[in-house]
């Protein structure tokens, strides 16, 4: 059993019962469900993230102007639920906040990713917001969410970028393609700097990756897991055993062009670049050039990173 299903389960058993007995009267303005960070919101979750963090538990999401007048309440009943099931015992609630379950404000709750209580409403607070933070916002599963705040934001962002900060970020990451695996490897490799070809290789590999997420328009997740999930995404997923062999392939410069060739394909296939060449900062520029905000095409293009 993973850890969403062991949260429903939980929920299933003691979290519908709860609120009907004790919040009738408000159950229809409480979202429940499990979103945050955590392999298990992930779904990725397996019996070796059961050493840490693993635990019957789900959240319940309130506004701020609820919180303040059946919070308390709401979370003194969480907390009385039973502390074992199925054989786990479910950790105790911080009386301090920073937990991960239970009575959590949906206004606090995205703030904590974000850095707005909502969807962000400018460019610089996308730019600003870590694609991992972005990915925890959007995770996981709700489960009821009759008066809808909670899902409106989670929906919004689930979007993913805007538009032309997708393209901007994209092109930040295929130049840093460039630079570190189409130009620096083999220069390195050429004047027999072997470790700093090996940074050159990590360097490609993780811009790479960032750059296959932004052409499927979904945010990376914690960088443990983005290889796994590289695996779902409906573009440019075969890239990830080519990836994955990259470090200890005997011909790097060599795979790092077969890569390359792939996403050049992809750029033109998607519309965002028409170069005819292999060579990634062709790419980069034309990418850039597809933006439509004159001040963001016009920022530096490592401002997408």
């Amino acid at each position: 059993m993973n850890g969403i299903e062991l949260a429903k389960k939980y929920y299933e058993a003691y979290g519908i019962a709860m609120l009907e007995e004790q919040f009738g009267n408000v159950s229809d303005r409480i979202a429940i469900g499990l979103v945050g960070e955590g392999s298990e919101c992930l779904g990725y979750d397996d019996a070796f993230s059961q050493d840490h963090d693993f635990e019957p538990g789900f959240c319940l999401w309130i506004t701020a102007a609820d919180e303040r007048k059946f919070g308390f309440k709401l979370e003194r009943a969480y907390t009385k639920l039973p502390k074992t099931f199925l054989g786990y015992t479910r950790s105790p609630l911080s009386p301090v906040g920073g937990n991960r379950h239970g009575v959590l404000v949906i206004e606090d709750f995205y703030r904590k990713f974000l850095g707005t209580e909502g969807v962000p409403e400018t460019f610089a607070q996308w730019f600003s917001i870590p694609s991992a933070t972005l990915r925890a916002a959007v995770s996981g599963q709700v489960w009821k969410d009759d008066l809808g705040a909670f899902s409106a934001v989670r929906e919004a962002l689930q979007k993913g970028y805007p538009r032309d900060v997708q393209l901007k970020k994209l092109a930040a990451h295929t130049i840093m393609m460039n630079q570190s695996g189409q130009y620096n490897l083999e220069r390195c490799l050429a004047r027999g700097e072997i470790g700093a070809a090996q940074l050159c290789t990590a360097e490609f590999v993780r811009h790479a990756i960032s750059a296959v997420y932004l052409l499927n328009n979904v945010y990376e997740p914690f960088y443990k897991w983005a290889y796994r999930g590289m695996r779902e995404l409906p573009v440019l997923s075969e890239l990830e055993e080519l990836l994955t062999a990259l470090p200890v392939a005997d011909d790097k410069p060599a795979l790092v062009e077969q890569i390359a060739v792939a996403f050049a394909r992809e750029f033109c296939n998607q519309g965002i670049s028409d170069s005819p060449s292999n060579a990634l900062c062709t790419h980069a520029y034309a990418i850039t050039n597809k933006i439509q905000d004159v001040h963001i095409r016009n920022m530096h293009v490592m401002e997408g990173i």
